[in-house]
């Protein structure tokens, strides 16, 4: 199979995974205040990816520590680590928070306008986006709206939260390209775990204290948020973006929003409109029109 294809397949994984969550996360925020939420379930995922490192270090034994954590090496991996948690912390701290002042169609648009930020960001990094990835872009942005936006826009103080949210979560999909083909991307993924969950372990414990049998009464939305949401589905995005450019990853990614309708319509039972069916449309359209690889003139 194709190295990039296979990538791509592990990208729109990454995209049910998180698409699918968004109930997970509407259940635990019953129980549990943001940072809390937050801060427990990537201390969950960096639980969890720590026996898998040590069976991965096992295999390694006699290697070399380039081998081992990468050509980057400890200072690398670690530098990266703390990066990616930061900004991991600040995007999902926003988008939590946000949620409660907007309404969920509305955040979802505004997060995935990632999908044309990163493009943006990446000309000031000397990265030049061709034409097709241009109009794939536009065309998920479209399709996100038909998809989401069934309500008069407005910007709310939500809005600008969730919209820095989108911004960060740019700056986050960029770092993780530059560190992800220096360094082991499991480990890079533990942790970013680890940073995101004490970072927000300090608001946790000053704004909300949260109490214990709220946490019990939320395990599961919170295993399920921990272990597939950050602990695999994170993983597999710094072990695909190695070899695909970050501007077509933030494109298959924001197909999150199209599962987090599709998931809602298979398992609660939710009708999708017409509107919404086309807005799903124009999102497959779009990352696909990115996937096409640009022909090659023969001398």
């Amino acid at each position: 199979m194709n190295r990039r294809f296979f990538n791509s397949l592990l990208l729109a994984l990454t995209a049910f995974i998180w698409g699918s969550a968004f109930v997970a996360q509407s259940v635990g925020m019953d129980y549990l205040g943001p940072f809390t939420f937050n801060s427990i379930r990537s201390l969950m995922g960096g639980i969890v990816l720590l026996p898998v490192i040590f069976i991965l270090r096992k295999n390694t034994a006699g290697e070399k520590t380039a081998e081992r954590y990468g050509k980057g090496g400890r200072k690398t991996l670690l530098a990266g680590g703390i990066c990616c948690g930061a900004a991991l912390a600040a995007a999902s701290s926003l988008q939590q928070i946000g949620l409660m002042y907007t309404s969920a169609g509305k955040a979802g648009f505004i997060t995935a306008l990632y999908i044309l930020i990163v493009p943006v960001m990446g000309l000031f990094l000397g990265r030049r986006a061709g034409a097709k990835v241009w109009i794939g872009a536009a065309l998920a942005a479209a399709g996100m709206y038909f998809l989401c936006i069934t309500e008069g826009f407005s910007v709310s103080r939500g809005d600008f939260l969730v919209f820095l949210c989108a911004a960060i979560f740019s700056v986050h999909i960029l770092v993780i390209d530059y560190f992800s083909p220096r360094v082991d991307g499991v480990c890079l993924s533990c942790i970013q775990f680890f940073v995101c969950g004490v970072l927000c372990a300090v608001p946790m414990l000053i704004l909300e204290r949260p109490d214990l049998r709220a946490v019990l009464s939320a395990w599961q939305p919170l295993a399920y948020a921990g272990v597939l949401s950050c602990g695999v589905a994170y993983t597999l995005q710094i072990v695909a973006q190695k070899n695909t450019d970050p501007t077509v990853a933030s494109l298959i990614l924001s197909l999150e929003s199209v599962f987090s309708v599709l998931t809602g319509w298979v398992v609660l039972g939710e009708r999708l409109s017409g509107r919404e069916l086309f807005g799903c449309v124009l999102m497959f359209a779009a990352v696909i029109l990115a996937q096409i690889p640009k022909r090659r003139i023969s001398a």
